[in-house]
This record gives C-alpha cells, sequence and structure tokens, in this order.
C-alpha cells in the first residue's frame, strides 16, 4: 500500500451526500466545529429543511472560541465536492446506490479527498465494486449515531484503509466535540449496534422462552440502569417490523440462530403488532397503562445509555425525543 498525506482542511470544505435526519446533524457538528459544510441534496425541500435546522441548532452548541463555518446547499454532486477534504455519504441504505454514489466520488472528488460513509447496515468494503483498487485506501466507515445528543462516532476500516487516516480523523472529530472511537476491525455491525443488538435478542428470547415479560425485563433494565424506559419499550418505539429486519441482516452476516427473528415475527409482525405505530400494540399491549403514547410519523426516539459519561456511565442513561424530519431538536425525557 502506498503512502498516505493528510489532505489540507483549511479552506476547504466537508461535504455531506443526504439532508436526512443524520445528514444534517453531520452538517451541524461540522459547522460548530468551524468547516464550512456543503450539503447536497437531490430534494430541495430536504435541503431547506437542513439549512432551516442548522441555523436554529448552531448557537446552542457553539463552542467557545471558535468561529461556526457555513452551511451551503447543493443538488450538483460535482459542485458540492468542490475541494472537499473530506466526504461523508448519509444517503438511504441501498446498496447498489451506495455502489455507485462512491464509484462517481472516486472519479471527481479530489485525489486527497477521504471518503467515508455513515452507513450501520454495511461495510464499506461492500461499496467498492466499482472503485478503482487506487482509490479503496481512502475509504471507510464513519458511523455517527444522533447529534448533537450522542456524540460518538465509530470508525471502521474496509479493509485496505490507511492506517494513518485513523488517528487523523480521530483528532479531527474531537476537535469538533465528538467522541470518536476507532473500530479495530471490519465488522458487521459496529461496537454499540452489536451490543444492543445482543441485548434486544436476548429481551425477545427470554420472553418467548416464558421466562420472563416485557414488563418484567424493562423493570429490571430501569432499576439496575435508570431512565424509564428498557429495551422492550424502545423496541415497541422503533417498531418491530424494524427491529426483525435488523435481526435478519445479522442472522445473515453472521450466521446467528434465526430463533428471535423468527419469534418476533411469528408472534408479532405477522400479527400486525408492529409497535407504538400500530393500534395493536407490540410487545405492550396497546391498552396497557403503561405504554407509552403511540409516536407520530414524525417523532424520533433515541436512547442514549451514557456511555460517553465516564464519571458515572451506569447512572446517566436518558431517552431523547424529536423530529424525524430534524426541524425539532432533541429534547432529554428521561
Amino acid at each position: 500500500m502506498t503512502s498516505w498525506t493528510p489532505p489540507t482542511t483549511a479552506g476547504r470544505p466537508v461535504t455531506i451526500l443526504g439532508a436526512g435526519v443524520l445528514g444534517r446533524r453531520i452538517g451541524l457538528m461540522c459547522a460548530a466545529g468551524g468547516h464550512d459544510v456543503h450539503i447536497r441534496d437531490p430534494s430541495t425541500e430536504q435541503l431547506e429543511a437542513a439549512l432551516s435546522y442548522i441555523s436554529a441548532t448552531l448557537p446552542s452548541i457553539a463552542q467557545p472560541g471558535v468561529n461556526p463555518g457555513t452551511a451551503r446547499a447543493f443538488t450538483s454532486i460535482t459542485e458540492a465536492i468542490t475541494n472537499a477534504w473530506l466526504v461523508i455519504e448519509a444517503i438511504p441504505e441501498i446498496l447498489p446506490l451506495k455502489i455507485s454514489t462512491f464509484a462517481e466520488l472516486a472519479s471527481i472528488a479530489p485525489k486527497d479527498c477521504i471518503l467515508a460513509s455513515n452507513s450501520s447496515s454495511y461495510k464499506s468494503s461492500a461499496m467498492l465494486d466499482s472503485v478503482p483498487e487506487a482509490d479503496r485506501p481512502r475509504i471507510l466507515n464513519m458511523h455517527f449515531y444522533m447529534p448533537p445528543a450522542v456524540r460518538v462516532v465509530e470508525l471502521m476500516t474496509c479493509g485496505i484503509t490507511h492506517a494513518s487516516i485513523f488517528p487523523f480523523l480521530h483528532a479531527e472529530l474531537a476537535n469538533i466535540n465528538m467522541s470518536p472511537v476507532v473500530v479495530k476491525k471490519e465488522s458487521t455491525g459496529f461496537l454499540f449496534n452489536r451490543i444492543w443488538a445482543a441485548i434486544k435478542r436476548e429481551c425477545l428470547t427470554v420472553i418467548a422462552d416464558g421466562v420472563g415479560s416485557p414488563e418484567d425485563i424493562d423493570t429490571v433494565w430501569t432499576e439496575m440502569f435508570g431512565g424509564a424506559g428498557g429495551p422492550c419499550r424502545l423496541m415497541d418505539q422503533v417498531g418491530l417490523d424494524t427491529v426483525a429486519h435488523i435481526e435478519g441482516h445479522y442472522v445473515e452476516e453472521r450466521g446467528f440462530s434465526p430463533s428471535a427473528r423468527d419469534f418476533v415475527v411469528s408472534e408479532y409482525v405477522e400479527k400486525g403488532k408492529l409497535g407504538n405505530k400500530s393500534e395493536a400494540g407490540g410487545l405492550y399491549p396497546p391498552s396497557s397503562s403503561k405504554a407509552s403514547k403511540p409516536a407520530t410519523a414524525q417523532d424520533l426516539y433515541i436512547l442514549d445509555l451514557g456511555l460517553t459519561t465516564l464519571s458515572a456511565p451506569m447512572a446517566s442513561g436518558r431517552v431523547l425525543k424529536g423530529s424525524a424530519d430534524g426541524k425539532t431538536p432533541l429534547t432529554t425525557l428521561s
């Protein structure tokens, strides 16, 4: 592998592809850290919403002594990545679309530009089919969770990413008040994704085996870790169809037993019990006096386990609520 020279960042933008829920939040953090931001999306409506969100939220997270960068919107990918030192792809989780996007980026982005995918579902190595071999070492996964409320960013190699890129990006992310972590090898799922998937899987197995109810599980969880809800309530908020889809991906990629996925599909999804978004309820019945108010189409719930609160990580969990379109900043529910 050839040597790698870090790109100059002064006067050069960070480009975000995708102005959705995460794209605009990534742009917000980069702008707050002093970087000019280019956001590209084919939807002018999404772009307007993204700029509005950044403008409204930026003053509340401004860093002392840092002049915030500007945010500009583009529908042209070529114009958006002009002179960029970093491009972060945050487009829909459609693998063929990501493959074609990285092929295009490799051909038109500056040759010293780092190319990153925000995907949590796909390894960046799966996006390289049409990328020339010479460009592959500058590609990696850079997965943001839900900034500014949750500031963890996990960096993961595509398998041949230049090793020197990781300390460089670690420092750059720390400079914009993110909490970067380098995943030590390529993996299906990142650190938190894998841990959280295991928690969900075991909760479903406990219910399937008749060992405990959703109420029992959440009671034990909240007594141990605090907060107003537990894994079962969160699965109902996310949607059990989504839970089943994610678990199915782990079954296919990592060879896990399909029993937890099959249980949630047969006992809940196929019966229309999808969680808070369905009248039939989910792990909790719709008539439960403890059930959370059903989420509307624009409600977004985030579970922050307190992993970045080093002084008291076991007692700092919280649930945050905002809007899926990014127009309403996240607020703490518990």
